[in-house]
């Protein structure tokens, strides 16, 4: 570990390493839960899953950099749509965006944009059919994230369908390139390749509306909120009420809704995750580990409905370690993930509400 400190900390020194152990370096700097799922996928698909994060995170980098504009965020975003697709002008690109990162985008971000010539030079080492599906995503991600930026996020979205439209531009996209990756690797998996791309983005929304329940409190207190008013007005509460003193059952009766929706998108990942080959048990546990996760810290919002810290409903280290274990063991059994899913997650579901859900494409 301490040899990736000091790698991050010096990006000249990085140059030294291979594309795989240079790609793992930014990754632990940036993301401790991708350094940790992406590793356990076959070799073959680990370069691309890999740099495909960090296409993703340099656009999420943009987008949260607090002293861009709107009108800068939008243009950087469609300087990297070019940029990626071609191969070409990496290292302008960086030149210009890095002086106007600030001190709040951590130090590895800062990083990840230094050395962006070199994530866009592996970019295009990979095979055609890998680079558009890389692209694709980072297209629509780059495309339909100004457009939430650009609004007031104070009082919520209006509408379950625009949640719906957010989610797929932050993570149900990134579903699809997964599993357009996961179909280019093995022909047998490729055989289910319209169903997956389907799931893939109930996959992404599922894990995105968790983070978002998650951070409620910590968003808030920046001013953003990002749910749903629709969902709200059925229960009783409106959003422009939202505060941390609040306490108030309206309020959590609607967030028990998100939770049985975001139930029913992690349930389509779990289907997802079983038209995987059982034999291909690095792909099945990258995606059994993030569903895993989920699942337990939308359980742990349930439990503590009335939370006001994203700390509190953090799941613990031995959580982590024991999804793991238990997927490990029980990963090749379609029969045994089934009956644990629906026993860890059955508590999860509103009884007295009911939503049809759509695992299609929200935009």
């Amino acid at each position: 570990m301490s040899d990736i400190r000091v790698s991050l900390d010096n990006p000249k020194s990085l140059s030294q390493l291979s594309d795989d152990e240079f790609q793992a370096l930014l990754l632990e700097g940036v993301s401790r839960t991708f350094a940790l799922t992406i590793p356990q996928l076959p070799s073959k698909l680990y370069s691309a899953v890999a740099n495909a994060y960090l296409l993703c995170r340099i656009v999420d980098t943009i987008e949260d950099e607090v002293s861009l504009s709107a009108g800068q965020k939008k243009f950087f975003c469609s300087g990297f749509i070019d940029v990626v697709k071609t191969g070409f002008n990496a290292e302008l690109f960086a030149v210009d965006l890095a002086p106007l990162l600030s001190d709040q985008t951590i130090p590895a971000e800062h990083t990840l944009i230094h050395v962006l010539p070199r994530v866009i030079q592996i970019t295009h080492s990979f095979e055609a059919d890998q680079i558009e599906a890389l692209a694709s995503c980072v297209e629509t991600m780059a495309a339909g994230m100004p457009i939430f930026q650009a609004q007031n996020l104070s009082e919520g979205l209006a509408t379950l369908a625009d949640l719906d439209k957010y989610c797929y531009y932050v993570a149900g996209c990134v579903g699809e390139m997964l599993a357009k990756l996961f179909c280019h690797y093995s022909p047998e998996i490729a055989e289910h390749r319209e169903e997956l791309l389907k799931l893939s983005v109930s996959f992404g929304q599922g894990l995105q509306m968790t983070n978002i329940l998650k951070d409620i409190w910590d968003d808030a207190q920046r001013g953003v909120c990002w749910l749903p008013q629709d969902i709200f007005t059925e229960t009783g509460f409106d959003l422009k009420n939202i505060n941390l003193q609040q306490n108030d059952p309206a309020f959590a009766k609607g967030l028990e809704h998100l939770i049985s929706i975001a139930q029913d998108h992690l349930n389509n990942a779990l289907i997802y995750t079983l038209k995987i080959p059982s034999h291909e048990t690095g792909i099945r546990n990258f995606c059994l580990w993030a569903l895993g996760m989920a699942v337990l810290t939308l359980k742990k919002i349930k439990q503590n409905i009335n939370f006001r810290h994203s700390d509190q409903v953090k799941i613990t280290r031995k959580s982590v370690k024991t999804t793991i274990l238990t997927t490990k063991l029980l990963g090749r059994s379609n029969l045994l993930l089934t009956l644990l899913f629906n026993l860890t997650s059955r508590e999860l579901k509103t009884p007295d509400w009911h939503y049809s859900l759509s695992s299609s494409k929200a935009i």
